[in-house]
């Protein structure tokens, strides 16, 4: 497929689309229920809602924000505001009301739509004190329209304006817009504070899309079935889970949520998916303590399809023949039937947005699952790099995709340059100078390119401690090894001009209740961050953790956060990131204190 003679992204949906016909598209679970909508259907819906927007006054150049959680509506919002030269602003449904007021007023939108009228609640709050944005569009009805200082529609009412329209109007439209154009301001999630608009170009799309389907070839593409789980709103999903599928003609479902998933799987049969670290975590810990249950005699096959698995991985000749032997058996006991865990044809599973810990990874790829390991960021549309699914490296993120460059900066900064590359910062030309220099991106992330020219990523330039001897100290390596025992859920850690490091910890909901139990307390993490016993067994886990760590690295006191981490009190980001700044905020004292309790 040549990407480079596609004009811009709602052209190749609008190709694609005559192409594939009634063929299935977008999968939404309906009472109970997978119910597709065609490709032939779903270009109709985007012309009718184009008009639709177009006869609301939306006009090219325009902002039109989407906030919804994944469904086949999100996908037709976007490529109808494309179609018509206007830019989509992807916001996330966690979002407060001044998130969304921030992404408002700095976008300039003219438009909001909103998926239900629980989400319009905060949308409608925000829209009513933006200056520029004059309509919000709600997509499932509203029991009632109530009386507000901005426009509402029915999501239904906007299609039903377009229904006169023509699509030979709107690809008309969609064929005059350059590659080069803004497709999308996509908000970065704010790990460090205030979100920057990413302006990503249809060029920069294409060349993503491009890159990733040069890679995949590999294993063979053809009637592919992708199970969509991560945000529409993060650059990751919007590209791999939205346009990458378009591109090839594939099969899109909406994952109905993270605590769905394993049931999903079995029941999509996805052949591609992409995820961040923290699922893969969480799939990890959910299967050893399946194998705990099991018989000493069931559990002691599994783990040796583990251990022979990573054997193999590591220098496959090192195997002895009786080994061999017994890995071919353990495909049968152990390794089919992970494979069916996952629906039984995955080709694999992709993921990025963090770093992903090696020992999690060779936990799968040993079990048979390919874990294809990535990186990327917002400003590159995202992925940047990612390993070859037949020659996969997972301490690595592997070589740069097609038609990316990388340069190693004199300090260990990693540079990127190609057509993936956004055109800068939604008014923001200060820090777009600053990133984008010579035509080269500044990723503000550290590492370094291995002989086979493999990308090796030691942490994040801005996030490294540097502690009162000078030395410098990776903290999300020390957080990996801290949340790779199965008794910690999450970590934060720091030290910065501080001789030793502290941590804030949050303890595995399993290791509470096996605590309470033996106990004989109650199960709440607010009473327990306070109970010296706790406090002692938790200790003995971070020992253990330091024992593998260098000395620079060590734990040396820790913190029990009395709640977790998460989405709802800002602390992760809508893909499962530590929000530094923000625990830093709410904790900061704690952890001053151990310091000055230790003197």
């Amino acid at each position: 497929m040549d990407y480079s003679a596609i004009a811009n992204l709602p052209t190749m949906f609008f190709d694609r689309a005559k192409a594939e016909g009634a063929r299935p598209f977008l999968w939404a679970k309906i009472d109970k229920q997978w119910r597709p909508r065609s490709y032939g259907t779903c270009a109709e819906q985007v012309v009718q809602l184009a008009h639709g927007l177009a006869r609301l006054g939306v006009r090219g150049g325009d902002r039109v924000v989407i906030v919804s959680e994944n469904r086949p509506d999100w996908a037709i919002a976007d490529l109808a505001i494309m179609a018509l030269g206007a830019i989509s602003v992807p916001a996330y449904t966690t979002n407060t009301v001044e998130d969304h007021l921030y992404i408002l007023e700095h976008s300039g939108a003219c438009a909001v739509i909103v998926s239900t009228p629980k989400l319009a609640e905060r949308v409608i709050a925000a829209a009513e004190r933006a200056p520029d944005c004059t309509a919000v569009i709600v997509i499932d009805p509203m029991p009632r329209h109530p009386t507000v200082g901005v426009a509402l529609h029915d999501w239904a009412d906007v299609l039903a304006l377009g229904k006169d329209g023509t699509s030979a109007e709107i690809e008309a439209i969609a064929k005059t817009l350059p590659r080069e154009a803004t497709a999308c301001l996509i908000y970065t999630s704010g790990t460090g504070g205030r979100p920057k608009g990413v302006m990503l170009s249809h060029r920069s799309i294409l060349a993503n899309c491009h890159g990733a389907y040069q890679l995949l070839l590999t294993i063979g593409l053809g009637h592919e079935v992708f199970l969509s789980l991560l945000p529409l709103s993060h650059s990751y999903e919007h590209t791999g889970g939205l346009f990458l599928p378009i591109s090839i003609g594939a099969e899109i479902y909406y994952c109905e949520g993270p605590d769905q998933l394993a049931a999903n799987l079995q029941e999509v049969r996805p052949t591609i998916m992409t995820a961040v670290p923290r699922l893969y975590e969480l799939l990890h810990d959910r299967i050893l303590r399946g194998v705990a249950k099991q018989s000493p005699r069931q559990a002691a096959v599994f783990h040796a399809a583990v251990r022979l698995g990573r054997k193999r991985l590591a220098d496959p000749s090192s195997l002895t023949l009786w080994e061999r032997l017994q890995n071919r058996v353990l495909d049968l006991l152990v390794r089919r039937k992970v494979a069916a865990r996952f629906g039984g044809r995955l080709k694999a599973f992709v993921s990025g947005g963090a770093a992903l810990d090696p020992g999690i990874g060779s936990f799968f790829l040993a079990l048979g699952v390919r874990l294809v390991q990535g990186y990327g960021q917002t400003e590159a549309s995202p992925v940047i790099t990612a390993n070859p699914p037949l020659h996969i490296r997972i301490e690595s993120v592997g070589p740069p995709l097609d038609g990316v460059e990388i340069a190693i900066a004199q300090d260990g900064e990693i540079l990127v340059r190609g057509d993936l590359v956004m055109t800068g910062y939604w008014r923001d030309p200060e820090t777009t100078a600053a990133t984008l220099v010579d035509g080269w991106l500044r990723t503000g992330d550290i590492g370094y390119l291995d002989g086979d020219n493999y990308l090796i990523i030691t942490d994040r330039k801005k996030d490294i401690i540097v502690n009162s001897g000078g030395d410098n100290i990776a903290p999300a390596r020390v957080e990996g090894r801290l949340t790779l025992r199965s008794e910690i859920a999450q970590a934060m850690v720091q030290g910065d001009k501080r001789p030793y490091l502290v941590a804030l910890i949050v303890p595995d909901v399993e290791f509470i209740k096996a605590f309470a139990q033996r106990h004989g307390c109650a199960a709440d993490l607010a009473t327990l961050a306070h109970d010296p016993a706790f406090h002692k067994a938790l200790a003995a886990v971070v020992d253990g953790v330091n024992a593998n760590l260098a000395q620079i690295e060590k734990v040396r006191r820790f913190a029990i956060a009395p709640q977790p981490f998460s989405t709802e009190n800002q602390m992760m980001t809508p893909t499962l990131k530590i929000r530094r700044h923000v625990i830093r905020a709410q904790y900061g004292d704690v952890l001053e204190k151990l310091y000055a309790r230790s003197g």
